[in-house]
C-alpha cells in the first residue's frame, strides 16, 4: 500500500502553505476507518485531501455531476466497488454515509475512507448515529496566521502547560495588522494582491454558497432573503445574538431567523460563541455572541477598507475581535488539548471576549482591544473571571494593537495581537 504523506518528509508542493491539519489526518488514517475533514468551501480541503489519493485510494468529487448522480442513485452500489477512497464534498450525497458505515463494519481496516464536507455533517443524525466509533473528525478552517507565518501556533498549549509568554519579537501592528484582518484567510484571497479582486472573489463566493450549498443541506422557502441576512449579521458581528432583531430587519419571524442563522453556522460562515457560566458569578448574561469565521468575508459584507477604517476606526473593534476569535478557533483545531470556547459577560457589561477552558476546568481569558492603550478598567472582566475560578485561572491576556508586552500582574498581561502566531 502507498504510504501516507507526511508533512515533514512529504511537504506540500513548492509555493503552497503547509497546513497544521495534515499531521492529524495522517495519524487518524492509521487507526480510524473513516476520517472526515470539515470546513468551509475553498478553505483548502480538496488540496489537502488530494495528497492522500493514490491508486489504492482514488479521488472522487461529488461536485462532478456524473459522480454525484451515481452516488445518489445507488449509494450501496457506489460504495461497494470501493476498497478505499477519498470522497470530496460528501454533504452533497449524505445517503452515502450509511453505505460507508455498512462497508467499514464488514472491513474494519483503518484509513478506508477520507471524506471532506463543506457543512457540519455531525449535525446530521445519520452521521452521528451511524458512524459513531468509526469516525475521526478534523476541522479545516481558512489559513491561520500561524500557518501563513510557518510557526507552530501553540500559544494555548504552552500557556496551559505552564510556559511563559513568548517574547514579542516581530509584532504586527497598525496598518499592517489592519490589512491582515481585512484580508482574512481564504487561500484564493491570499493569491490576489488587488483589494478589488479580493472583494470580487468574496462576493462570488457568497453567491455560490447561498445558491448551491444552502440548497444541499436545507429546504428553505425564502432563499432570496439569505444575502440580506448575511449583511444584517455582518452589521451585528461581535454583538450578542438577537434573532428577533435579525428577523425584524427582513420581515422574518425570530424562529425563522434562528433557523437561517443555524444554516449559515453549519456552513462554517458564522460561529455563535456560547456564554460562560459559573456558580461563583450569578449576574452573567446567557446570550451567545455572533462572530464570522473569516474577517475578509466579514469586511467584504460590511464594505470595509483600510482607507475607510484609517479615517474612522469605529468599526475596527468588532472586526479585530472576530479576527482574534477566528485565530483562536484555528489554534484549537490542532491543539493537543480538548478546549471549550465561550465568552464572559456580566449584566453590568463587564466582559471577557473569549474564555478558553480545558477538561480540568482551567481557564485562559482573552480580551480584545483595537487601541494601543490598555487602561486598568479594560482588565475588569478578566479580574472578575480570575476571582471566580481561583487557582484554575491560567492566564489573562488583553490582545491589542501594540508592539510590546505589558505586565499588570503575574497572570495578567497586555500583549500584541500577533502573539497568537508568534508562539
Amino acid at each position: 500500500m502507498t504510504p501516507e504523506p507526511n508533512p515533514t518528509t512529504n511537504p506540500p508542493p513548492s509555493g503552497t502553505i503547509a497546513r497544521h491539519a495534515q499531521s492529524r489526518i495522517t495519524i487518524a488514517l492509521q487507526d480510524t476507518r473513516v476520517v472526515l475533514v470539515v470546513g468551509p468551501r475553498q478553505a483548502g480541503k480538496t488540496t489537502l485531501a488530494r495528497l492522500y489519493a493514490h491508486n489504492d485510494r482514488p479521488y472522487l468529487t461529488l461536485d462532478d455531476p456524473a459522480t454525484l448522480a451515481a452516488a445518489r442513485a445507488d449509494p450501496a452500489g457506489f460504495v461497494r466497488g470501493l476498497k478505499s477512497a477519498v470522497i470530496d464534498e460528501v454533504q452533497r450525497a449524505p445517503e452515502l454515509l450509511l453505505a460507508i458505515k455498512e462497508s467499514v463494519d464488514k472491513d474494519q481496516a483503518p484509513g478506508r475512507f477520507l471524506l471532506t464536507g463543506s457543512s457540519n455533517l455531525m449535525a446530521l443524525p445519520v452521521v452521528a448515529d451511524s458512524l459513531a466509533g468509526r469516525l475521526a473528525v478534523i476541522t479545516l478552517l481558512p489559513f491561520a496566521q500561524a500557518e501563513v507565518a510557518g510557526t507552530p501556533g501553540d500559544l494555548l498549549d504552552r500557556l496551559f502547560n505552564g510556559d511563559a509568554l513568548p517574547a514579542a519579537v516581530n509584532p504586527v501592528v497598525g496598518d499592517v495588522l489592519m490589512a491582515r484582518v481585512l484580508q482574512g484567510g481564504y487561500p484564493e484571497v491570499l493569491r490576489r494582491t488587488s483589494a478589488r479582486r479580493q472583494q470580487a472573489w468574496l462576493e462570488d463566493y457568497v453567491a455560490l454558497i447561498l445558491d448551491r450549498d444552502v440548497r444541499d443541506i436545507a429546504n428553505i422557502d425564502q432563499l432570496d432573503r439569505m444575502p440580506r441576512l448575511l449583511e444584517v449579521l455582518a452589521a451585528h458581528a461581535g454583538q450578542p445574538v438577537n434573532h428577533s432583531s435579525y428577523g425584524a430587519a427582513l420581515g422574518l419571524t425570530a424562529p425563522t431567523a434562528q433557523k437561517y442563522v443555524g444554516i449559515l453556522e453549519r456552513l462554517f460562515l458564522l460561529r455563535q460563541v456560547p456564554p460562560w457560566s459559573h456558580n461563583a458569578v450569578s449576574r452573567l448574561t446567557k446570550t451567545p455572541k455572533l462572530h464570522f469565521l473569516d474577517t475578509g468575508l466579514l469586511a467584504a459584507l460590511r464594505g470595509d477598507t483600510v482607507a475607510q477604517l484609517q479615517k474612522d476606526r469605529t468599526g475596527y473593534g468588532p472586526l479585530l475581535e472576530s479576527f482574534v476569535v477566528s485565530e483562536v478557533l484555528k489554534l484549537c483545531t490542532w491543539s493537543d488539548q480538548r478546549l471549550r470556547i465561550s465568552h464572559f459577560r456580566t449584566k453590568d457589561q463587564d466582559e471577557v471576549d473569549l474564555v478558553i477552558e480545558d477538561r480540568r476546568g482551567r481557564v485562559i481569558g482573552i480580551e480584545v482591544k483595537a487601541s494601543a492603550t490598555v487602561r486598568p478598567q479594560d482588565l475588569r472582566g478578566l479580574r472578575q473571571l480570575q476571582a471566580a475560578v481561583g487557582d484554575k485561572f491560567v492566564h489573562g491576556l488583553v490582545l491589542h494593537d501594540h508592539d510590546r508586552i505589558t505586565p499588570f500582574d503575574e497572570k495578567l498581561h497586555a500583549v500584541p495581537v500577533s502573539v497568537l502566531w508568534e508562539a
